[in-house]
């Protein structure tokens, strides 16, 4: 029974971890870029927003998906246009769009869903991969996961690998640690940090739609909860390095997990405690408490030719 118990924990640790997982895969590469894109939790609960009101309208959440990654990109192209090409401060305008994305959505909301609440929006289906989702006992509550968290897998191994192995990995690098060089070799650093923020902002749109419509089929107003600034603080904690933050999104996700499956064990521990523990271990990681930081050395700084 206990080993029945634990793989349920797992599985949902797993599961709470995806949209982080997602999320900080394409912030990563906008902060290795030079650019904070601190409106992540925003372009999050606008994902989740599109995707379940797409996947409402048409009835195929795969068609929600799509939109929501399409429709969120004029939200990056303004955070980026207000961070590269104005360089605003990148904390106070990603804050800013977070603000605006949680009033729109709330608004958008209760216009379109204020008398149907109750309305069923079909959701992503699950899938196991061959062989693990009929292990016993850990195969179903581990394995059996929504489809997106194995393509955001595939995304996150296909991220590292052109960081690590292409020239756009190094250019990416590149951009984030000395910008003028960049555009002294003759490649455009504004054109990549734009294309980095685009890229944030799609797995962002993905991450809010794990949550809609993969995980619980639903949207509610500010659904999201943080779970986009646990994904920066997963950057930080992951010391600005792929494998690292997928690691400290499970870890996260597992804290998060705890509030749900620690009672199953018949650990009685004050509810308030286990909701503030994920963003505890965000605190920690920020403060630096788990070792030295290595940030990008042009992250946040404007490029200016």
């Amino acid at each position: 029974m206990n080993l029945e118990l634990l793989a349920v924990f797992g599985g949902a640790s797993i599961r709470l971890a995806a949209p982080m997982m997602l999320a900080s895969t394409g912030e990563l590469i906008s902060e290795r870029a030079g650019v904070l894109n601190m409106s992540v939790e925003g372009m999050m609960l606008t994902g989740a927003f599109l995707g379940a009101l797409f996947s409402w309208l048409t009835g195929h959440p795969a068609v929600g998906l799509v939109c929501a990654m399409i429709g969120i990109v004029p939200l990056a192209l303004l955070q980026a246009f207000l961070s590269i090409t104005l360089r605003a401060n990148q904390i106070v305008t990603g804050i800013g769009i977070n603000i605006l994305a949680l009033g729109g959505t709330t608004l958008a909301y209760r216009e379109v869903f204020g008398e149907r609440s109750s309305a069923v929006i079909p959701g992503l289906a699950r899938w196991s991969p061959p062989g693990l989702g009929s292990l016993p006992v850990i195969g179903e509550p581990v394995f059996h996961q929504v489809w997106l968290l194995y393509a955001g897998l595939v995304v996150l191994i296909g991220t590292s690998m052109v960081m690590r192995k292409t020239s756009l990995g190094i250019a990416l690098h590149a951009s984030g640690v000395a910008p003028r060089a960049v555009d002294q070799s003759g490649l455009p650093v504004t054109r990549i940090r734009y294309g980095a923020v685009v890229f944030s902002g799609v797995m962002s749109a993905a991450a809010g739609c794990f949550i809609s419509i993969g995980d619980i089929h639903t949207f509610t107003e500010g659904m999201t909860n943080g779970t986009g600034y646990l994904a920066i603080a997963a950057i930080i904690f992951g010391n600005w390095k792929i494998g690292r933050t997928a690691f400290a999104c499970l870890l996260f996700g597992a804290a998060t997990a705890m509030q749900f499956q620690l009672p199953m064990f018949g650990i009685h521990v004050p509810t308030a405690l286990l909701i503030m523990l994920p963003y505890l271990l965000a605190l920690i990681a920020v403060a630096g408490l788990i070792g030295r930081q290595t940030a990008p050395p042009a992250l946040t700084q404007p490029f200016r030719r």
